[in-house]
C-alpha cells in the first residue's frame, strides 16, 4: 500500500492554478524530499492532503484512506509539522506536548520526545510564546512524534534551525524511517534533502517536472561527473577517445574530464596513469542543486523531465 496516493489533483484559487493535474505516488517506508521553487505548489499540495483546503478537481489518499472521508483516522496515524503551525502562547512546551499525547491517546512520555528533538529541560517549562522560531520549530517536531506515526509530513522542517538543529533534524528522519515510517517532506534547504532522501519529486508551476532517485536525476541530465586529476607531468596526449568521456582539459598540472557513467571515471583514471603519475583525484558528482535549477530553469527541455517523471513510483 502507498504511503501516500495522488492522483490528477488540480486546485485552483480564482484565475490561479495552484496545482496543475498532479500525480504522485509516494511508496510506504521511503523518504522523500518534495522540493520546488516559490509558488510552485508545494504547499498547496500538502494543504490538499491534510484536508487544510478541498481540491478542484482529483483525489488524495494517504495510507489508503481519503484524506477529508477518513481524516480524523488519518490524523491519529500521521505526524505533521505543517508550514504555518499554531502554538499556545501561554502553554509550556511540555504541555502542548501532553496535550497531544491525550489527543491521541497515546502512550509517549512528553519528556522522552522533547529530549529526542532537543528541547531543554528549562527551556520545556517556559511559556511557548517566549519561545524563539528554532525553539518553536522543535516543540512541533516533538508534537508531530507523538503517537510513533506511521507516516510523518513536514513541511519546511528546517525553518529556524541552526546548523546543529538541521543536523539533528537529519537524524531524527533516518531514525524515525529506520523505525518504519515513511517521511514526506519539503525543503529550499536542498543539501538536507540530498542527505536523506530516497527520491525526490521537484514541482514546477503546478506540475511534476520530475521524480525518482538523485542517482537517476543524475544519468537523466546526462551531466556526469567532473573527475580532476593532479599529475607530476602533463600527458602529452589528450585522452579523449574513451567511450563516455568528454571536456577533456589539460593545464597547470591537472587533467580533467566529465565521466557521464562510473565505469568511464576508471577508465580515465587508468589512461591518465598511463602517461603520468597521479597524485591526487577529486570526483564532483552534480549536486542536487544543478539538477534542481536544470529542472525548474524556465527553458528546461520537456525531453529531459520526461524519462524521471515515467519512472514515479520506482524503489
Amino acid at each position: 500500500m502507498a504511503a501516500i496516493e495522488i492522483r490528477d489533483l488540480t486546485k485552483r484559487f480564482g484565475d490561479v492554478t495552484a496545482v496543475d493535474g498532479l500525480d504522485l505516488t509516494v511508496e510506504s517506508g521511503e523518504v522523500f524530499g518534495f522540493l520546488g521553487p516559490n509558488g510552485a505548489g508545494k504547499s498547496t499540495t500538502i494543504n490538499v492532503l491534510l484536508d487544510f483546503v478541498a481540491p478542484t478537481t482529483g483525489s488524495a489518499s494517504m495510507l489508503g484512506l481519503d484524506v477529508a472521508d477518513d481524516r480524523t483516522e488519518l490524523h491519529r496515524r500521521i505526524g505533521v509539522v505543517p508550514e504555518n503551525y499554531g502554538l499556545y502562547d501561554r502553554l509550556s512546551g511540555r504541555r502542548h506536548v501532553e496535550l497531544a499525547v491525550d489527543l491521541k491517546d497515546a502512550s509517549d512520555d512528553p519528556d522522552a520526545l522533547l529530549d529526542r528533538v532537543g528541547l531543554s529541560p528549562a527551556d520545556r517549562d517556559r511559556p511557548a510564546g517566549e519561545y524563539s522560531t528554532g525553539m518553536s520549530q522543535r516543540l512541533a517536531l516533538a508534537v508531530a512524534l507523538v503517537g510513533s506515526p506511521e507516516l510523518l509530513i513536514l513541511d519546511e522542517p528546517t525553518g529556524g534551525l541552526d546548523p546543529n538543529g538541521a543536523r539533528e533534524l537529519r537524524e531524527l528522519i533516518v531514525a524515525e524511517n529506520d523505525r518504519g515510517a515513511t517521511v514526506f517532506f519539503s525543503s529550499h534547504i536542498l543539501e538536507q534533502v540530498e542527505a536523506v532522501a530516497d527520491r525526490v519529486g521537484i514541482l514546477q508551476d503546478g506540475r511534476l517536472a520530475a521524480v525518482d532517485s538523485i542517482e537517476h536525476l543524475r544519468q537523466n541530465l546526462d551531466g556526469g561527473a567532473r573527475v580532476s586529476l593532479r599529475v607530476d607531468r602533463e600527458p602529452e596526449r589528450v585522452p579523449s577517445d574513451l567511450p563516455n568521456v568528454r571536456d577533456v582539459d589539460v593545464g597547470d598540472g591537472v587533467v580533467e574530464g566529465t565521466c557521464l557513467e562510473p565505469d568511464a571515471k576508471l577508465a580515465f583514471i587508468d589512461r591518465v596513469r598511463e602517461a603520468a603519475t597521479v597524485t591526487d583525484v577529486r570526483i564532483e558528482e552534480s549536486s542536487l542543486e544543478d539538477m534542481f535549477a536544470s529542472y525548474t530553469a524556465e527553458d528546461v527541455d520537456a525531453e529531459r523531465a520526461e524519462p524521471a517523471a515515467s519512472a514515479e513510483g520506482q524503489p
